[in-house]
């Protein structure tokens, strides 16, 4: 087994860094994947070191070569002005970058903060949402080449999770082959997105970090960008109002209708939001099987996961049944 403090020296001599300037190591808590450790060295300044699990760990499909897309989302958020950790180096097996100023989103913050900070959320997302892809779907490569059209992204996109699904056993609300008829009707909706649009696909408060260094609450940057894929910006609207709507957070639309970005919810764009929504809990529901989760974990995502992806399936099949049909 490679020693951590050996590891870390090696990286920074790689990307060019004094290795003998490493004053202070210590891994990094809340992620569920990687492997995170902060490095300082000696003139006080801040690393962030990200190391994958072995080949051979269990995981799902799209969880391939993560760092990939974590590393294009830095390079992205950079390209719109949006505050995020800076890349320093990266190879196969590790991804070395800048830490950013702040704590994670918690619960210490007034109500004043919270609105002033929804709204700054708002704008720093529509500006991520303004850079653009070559094509659709994660720029991994893991689920293959990116898609020339969304739907042919995300479908695949949809089909690989509920493959992992099927191969773990996962407890869902619903049996999997019903998940994917519901899904199935609302596909249609997918043609409207035809730019492929910047995703993080994980802003809940847990990828937000909260600078005041400088007195007011502000944004320090938007970490952990490993979900990212190339498509429709509505995407983002779920984990920013996780196991939530988004269409309640009037200062986060606020915010994000100022900067630029569009945000309707007619008819085709709820079928959407309800097809994301329903891919994350989907998600968040198989994971637990690789990850080996604990009772307590496995228990919450239970009860308050699995009725949002009902919800969800509920939502497109009340929207895509025949007038005729609804019931008042």
């Amino acid at each position: 087994m490679v020693d951590s403090w050996e590891r870390a020296r090696h990286i920074l001599e790689a990307a060019g860094l004094d290795p003998g300037h490493l004053a202070h190591l210590a891994p990094l808590t809340g992620g569920t994947y990687n492997t995170v450790e902060e490095l300082r060295l000696t003139d006080g300044t801040r690393y962030v070191l990200k190391i994958p699990p072995a080949a051979a760990t269990p995981g799902l499909r799209h969880e391939r070569r993560l760092l990939v897309s974590e590393a294009e989302f830095y390079h992205s958020a950079a390209q719109a002005g949006v505050p995020a950790p800076r890349l320093v180096s990266m190879g196969d097996d590790f991804l070395l970058m800048t830490a950013c100023p702040g704590d994670t989103w918690d619960g210490t913050l007034t109500d004043a903060e919270q609105t002033a900070l929804r709204r700054e959320l708002g704008s720093r997302t529509a500006r991520l949402h303004r850079v653009t892809g070559p094509g659709f779907g994660y720029p991994s490569g893991a689920l293959g080449p990116l898609a020339p059209d969304w739907r042919t992204a995300f479908t695949t996109m949809f089909d690989a999770v509920l493959d992992d699904a099927r191969r773990y056993g996962a407890r869902l609300p619903r049996p999997v082959d019903a998940v994917a008829r519901t899904a199935r009707s609302a596909y249609g909706a997918l043609d409207e997105v035809t730019v492929p649009c910047l995703v993080h696909f994980d802003l809940w408060r847990g990828n937000i970090l909260v600078d005041r260094s400088g007195g007011d609450a502000r944004i320090g940057g938007l970490i952990d960008g490993e979900r990212m894929f190339w498509g429709d910006p509505l995407a983002d609207f779920v984990s920013l109002a996780l196991l939530g709507d988004i269409r309640q957070d009037e200062a986060f639309l606020a915010g994000y209708r100022e900067a630029g970005g569009r945000a309707r919810f007619d008819t085709p764009a709820r079928l959407r939001l309800a097809l994301y929504r329903a891919y994350l809990y989907l998600i968040m529901l198989t994971e637990t099987i690789p990850r080996e989760v604990g009772e307590e974990q496995e228990r919450w995502v239970q009860e308050a996961v699995a009725p949002e992806l009902v919800a969800a399936l509920d939502e497109i099949e009340g929207a895509s049944r025949p007038p005729r049909e609804r019931t008042s």
